[in-house]
């Protein structure tokens, strides 16, 4: 029976094992941190395997900072944390699909890793434009409240990582290249092979955070830079005042979204098509009939007029000579719609392929900074809650052409919530059922700020109250379309399990016989449970239900569900010398995982006896303790 991990994973360790099916030569060993041997790569010959010249020298193209390869270790570090469920700050707890969760989103991002890896069909990103003067992560995981005063800045007294990146900071590019290349990195394995980044950006760091993405989503996946205009004038700010934006985009996989841009409403076919003849084929538009590249190159005259035409210069016709007449004579070639004009195609609605309407890089109808001001204070009453948010109209957009009604949609720096009010008013557009996951650092409201005057401690209360106020706001102007308005609230915090559950082999048997437990007393079985989720990657959205057998707690995590890979998905109980009654029950339902406590059994003999159950009840159930 295997144990549960409660560990981020180690992507270092999976990269590595994925060198060695491919390279095994290039495997070594080296001494880690704790002593200890471990597989390690050798670059300098994996290097030479991978070139077909000799290499000498360290000379390459490259883009680099200080920070760089710290950046890479630490995205790739496994950490021991867990999402605490809050339902009590959450709505519709029981319904919802949406998550809210607070915390460092470079923590989060490593948790979710398991359970959303491939998922994700859109990321917006709103990140620090490094200005000078707003507040960035410091990602040292060593650095302690001690080690930086309260009163730098660096690091507040519940030890949280931000701290304001002036331009006289000599690393002041170095250290926002570091935190957000660490991000973007995990960012990616979220991403479905459909899915696409929307990252906005300032003047500051635009040329760093393309190269940057260049590296990890692979320049071939660019697929391009909308500039958005935010504001009406620059109010005479510099010589040349910007009064736009960047949103920069790139695909896992930029062959995987064909299909970006637009939908093709009916009210599109109506305005593009029509039919003023009434030709049976139904309606119709026009196109041209030549082209750039080389063909056909005659005249075609009018047969009512008697007038000749040739294709413009450097262009020729698209069908022969032959094809011309005959089209010319079932009516698919007219000449304009007077009759007169130079030769075009009929293409009829009902044969026509409708693809994505295009999208251009400019966006000035698409909300303002102005226009995001006044939602929120319309949603609140209070003016300038948040400094610099985003319009829903310009997260819809973004949304619209990126995402299909059943997306899982990402924002990792949410701050208002503009990402979140926007999914639902999109999904009430057009009757969808997109869901959000929102991550934001439990930020302090600056001193004297409106929302700190307002009673909003964190841009976490203020999110959150963002999207109860836009939810209710909705469903009231739309009473009729039923949406999904609620969320799950999950806080960021250290293990479920105390560090005997980690190493127990530095304990010995006199020391764990004090030891009453390896979980901490101030767990619930909610707090474990979804523990085990993100530990065995399953969805945090899903429903469950909670029942009593034979006094026993048992959990069910998405029952019914109609997907076989989720389908039951997991048994767990979590109480103490779980009877044998139980454990055939739980059995008898066939999970295809289930999850117990190591307490819940009295002795080895009675564990052994869980696992021969479950091999005659039940022979496809994983089974796992904590």
């Amino acid at each position: 029976m295997d144990k549960m991990k409660f560990e981020s994973p180690d992507i270092t360790a999976q990269n590595i094992d994925y060198i060695a099916a491919i390279f095994p030569a290039c495997i070594t060993e080296a001494q880690g941190e704790d002593g200890k041997l471990k597989k390690a790569v050798n670059f300098e010959l994996l290097r030479q395997m991978l070139s077909d010249v000799i290499l000498e020298g360290d000379e390459a193209y490259e883009f680099t900072w200080v920070g760089k390869k710290a950046a890479i270790v630490e995205a790739n570090k496994p950490i021991r944390k867990t999402l605490r469920p809050c339902s009590a700050k959450s709505v519709d707890w029981d319904n919802t699909e949406n998550l809210y969760i607070e915390g460092d989103n470079l923590e989060a991002l490593k948790l979710l890793q398991e359970s959303y890896l491939g998922k994700v069909k859109m990321i917006y990103i709103d990140p620090p434009y490094n200005t000078g003067n707003d507040f960035i992560y410091r990602d040292d995981f060593v650095m302690s409240g001690e080690e930086y005063s309260e009163g730098s800045g660096q690091v507040d007294e519940n030890g949280d990582r931000l701290f304001k990146n002036t331009d006289s900071n000599g690393r002041f590019h170095s250290d926002w290249c570091s935190m957000i290349y660490s991000r973007l990195m995990l960012a990616r394995n979220l991403l479905s092979d459909d899915g696409v980044i929307f990252i906005s950006i300032g003047e500051e760091e635009i040329e760093n955070l393309r190269k940057i993405a260049d590296e990890v989503f692979g320049r071939k996946n660019m697929v391009g830079t909308i500039l958005w205009k935010k504001k009406t004038n620059g109010n005479n700010m510099g010589y040349l005042p910007s009064v736009h934006d960047y949103i920069v985009c790139y695909a896992k996989n930029l062959n995987g979204i064909e299909d970006m841009g637009y939908p093709v409403t009916e009210e599109f076919i109506a305005r593009t098509f029509s039919n003023p003849d009434n030709d049976p084929r139904g309606s119709w538009t026009t196109t041209d009939l030549s082209a750039n590249h080389k063909g056909p190159h005659f005249p075609i005259v009018n047969p009512q007029t008697g007038e000749s035409f040739l294709p413009p210069d450097g262009r020729y016709w698209v069908f022969n000579e032959k094809e011309v007449q005959k089209r010319i004579a079932d009516g698919r070639i007219i000449f304009g719609k007077t009759g007169t004009s130079r030769p075009v195609q009929k293409v009829f609605a009902a044969n026509r392929k409708f693809a994505r309407t295009p999208v251009e890089s400019w966006w000035d109808k698409n909300g303002m900074n102005e226009d995001a001001t006044e939602e929120l204070k319309a949603l609140f009453g209070v003016a300038k809650l948040f400094t610099h948010p985003k319009p829903t109209k310009l997260l819809k957009h973004l949304i619209t052409i990126a995402t299909d009604k059943n997306s899982i949609i990402l924002d990792f720096f949410s701050g208002s919530s503009t990402t979140a009010d926007a999914t639902m008013q999109l999904n009430v557009e057009d009757g969808g059922s997109r869901k959000f996951i929102m991550v934001q650092l439990q930020e302090e409201c600056a001193e004297g700020s409106p929302a700190k005057a307002s009673g909003y401690q964190t841009i976490c209360e203020l999110g959150k109250e963002r999207i109860r106020r836009a939810a209710k706001k909705i469903a009231a102007d739309n009473p009729d379309k039923p949406f999904d308005g609620g969320f799950r609230v999950f806080k960021l915090d250290e293990s479920n399990m105390t560090d005997v559950y980690y190493s127990a082999g530095e304990y010995d048997q006199a020391m764990l016989s004090r030891l009453e437990s390896n979980i901490k007393p101030d767990r619930t079985d909610l707090d474990l449970l979804f523990g085990c989720l993100l530990d065995w990657g399953l969805p945090l959205s899903m429903p469950y239900t909670s029942e009593k057998i034979e006094g026993c707690t048992v959990h069910t995590y998405a029952p019914g569900d109609a997907s076989s890979e989720i389908q039951d998905g997991l048994i767990a109980c979590f109480d103490e010398n779980i009877p044998d009654n139980v454990i055939k029950e739980i059995a008898r339902r066939q999970p295809l995982r289930a999850v117990f406590r190591d307490s819940s059994f009295a002795d080895s003999p009675a564990k052994i006896n869980v696992g021969e159950i479950f091999k005659m009840l039940a022979p496809d159930t994983r089974v796992k303790v904590l």
